[in-house]
C-alpha cells in the first residue's frame, strides 16, 4: 500500500476547522487533527464544447430570437481567488491583484512561447477549469502530468486553445538552477499511473522546480496543530483563513477554488460564516465567526480520474 493517504471529502467551507480571519494565529483553543480536501482534483476533464449553432450540430440558430452576448475575455480579477499560503509565519505563496502587478497576466500559447525560459513554470487557465501546470524545457516544449502520465509536449499542444502565464514567482521557495529544473522533468517523462508521486499538474511542477518533498503523496506527516494556511482575500479589508496538515491538501483546496471561480467561492463563505460589525475603531478587519462543526462521516469518494495515493 505504501503512502496511502486516508481523505475526507467536503463540498463546501461548511465543516472545516477555522483560524482567525486577520491571519493571525491565536492559541486559544485545540485544533483538529484531520486534513480536509473538498473534492478530487480532476483537472483532466473535457474541454468545453464548442458554442451551439448551425455548424456545431446544436440547436439551429434564431433569426428573430435573442443572439446571446459574445464571450468575454478570460480575466483573472473576475475568475479567480487572490490568496496568500503560510507555512507557520512563512509566506510560501502568494497570488496578488495589487495594482501594477502584471505577474497574472495571460496571454495566447504563441505569445507565450516568446516570454518563456528554459526551467520555467507555466499555468494555464481558463474559465471554470482547474489551472494546468508544466515546464517548459526549450525548444517549444514542455513536460506536464497529465491524464496520470507525465507527457512531453509541444506547449500550444499542452495549452488547449487556453490562455497561458508565467508563473515563478508565485511561490516563494528558492528555485533549483534552470537545468536542475529541465533534468527533473525530462528525468519522469513516461511515468503514469502508480508509479507517480504527485495528484495533480500543480504538485508536479513545482516539485520539478523547487525540489521539495512536500509537494509529493504523502510527503508529510498529518498529525498535530496543522502548520499551513490558506488566507483567502474576500476584500481589501477582509479575509478569511483555512488550515491544512499538508501543503499538498492545500493545494487541492486552492486549485478547487480556481475551477469553481471566485463568484462561487465567496458564495459559499457568505453561506456558513456569519458576518459581525467591526469592534467601534476597528475598520482595517471584518470579523467573521466560524460555523458549528458537526460529526463528520467518511465522505464517498466522487469518480476520480487524477493520481491515487499509493
Amino acid at each position: 500500500m505504501g503512502n496511502q493517504v486516508e481523505k475526507l471529502t467536503h463540498l463546501s467551507y461548511k465543516e472545516v476547522p477555522t483560524a482567525d480571519p486577520t491571519g493571525v494565529d491565536r492559541d486559544d483553543g485545540p485544533r483538529i487533527g484531520v486534513s480536509y480536501i473538498f473534492s478530487n482534483d480532476d483537472e483532466d476533464t473535457e474541454p468545453q464544447p464548442p458554442p451551439q449553432g448551425s455548424e456545431g450540430g446544436g440547436a439551429p440558430d434564431v433569426e428573430d430570437g435573442p443572439q446571446p452576448p459574445p464571450p468575454q475575455p478570460y480575466d483573472p480579477r473576475l475568475h479567480e481567488v487572490e490568496c496568500s499560503v503560510f507555512y507557520r509565519d512563512e509566506c510560501i505563496y502568494q497570488k496578488s491583484f495589487a495594482p501594477g502587478s502584471a505577474a497574472l497576466s495571460t496571454y495566447t500559447p504563441e505569445n507565450l512561447l516568446n516570454k518563456c525560459n528554459p526551467g520555467d513554470l507555466v499555468e494555464f487557465v481558463s474559465q471554470a477549469q482547474y489551472p494546468h501546470w508544466a515546464v517548459y524545457v526549450g525548444n517549444f516544449q514542455v513536460v506536464h502530468l497529465h491524464r496520470l502520465e507525465v507527457s512531453n509536449s509541444f506547449l500550444t499542444d499542452a495549452s488547449q486553445g487556453r490562455r497561458g502565464r508565467v508563473v515563478n514567482d508565485l511561490y516563494r521557495y528558492k528555485p533549483l538552477s534552470p537545468s536542475a529544473v529541465v533534468r527533473n522533468a525530462l528525468a519522469h517523462v513516461g511515468a503514469k499511473e502508480r508509479e507517480l508521486s504527485w495528484r495533480n499538474s500543480e504538485s508536479f511542477a513545482a516539485w520539478c522546480r523547487y525540489g521539495k518533498r512536500e509537494f509529493k503523496i504523502g510527503g508529510e506527516l498529518r498529525i498535530g496543530k496543522q502548520p499551513y494556511r490558506l488566507q483567502i482575500q474576500l476584500s481589501a479589508q477582509r479575509s478569511h483563513t483555512l488550515e491544512f496538515q499538508s501543503l499538498e491538501d492545500l493545494i487541492m483546496e486552492k486549485r478547487r477554488n480556481d475551477q469553481i471561480g471566485r463568484a462561487a467561492v465567496l458564495q459559499e463563505l457568505a453561506m456558513h460564516l456569519h458576518p459581525t460589525e467591526p469592534d467601534e475603531g476597528d475598520s482595517s478587519t471584518a470579523r467573521t465567526t466560524p460555523p458549528s462543526r458537526h460529526p463528520r462521516e467518511p465522505g464517498s469518494e466522487e469518480e476520480d480520474r487524477d493520481v491515487e495515493p499509493h
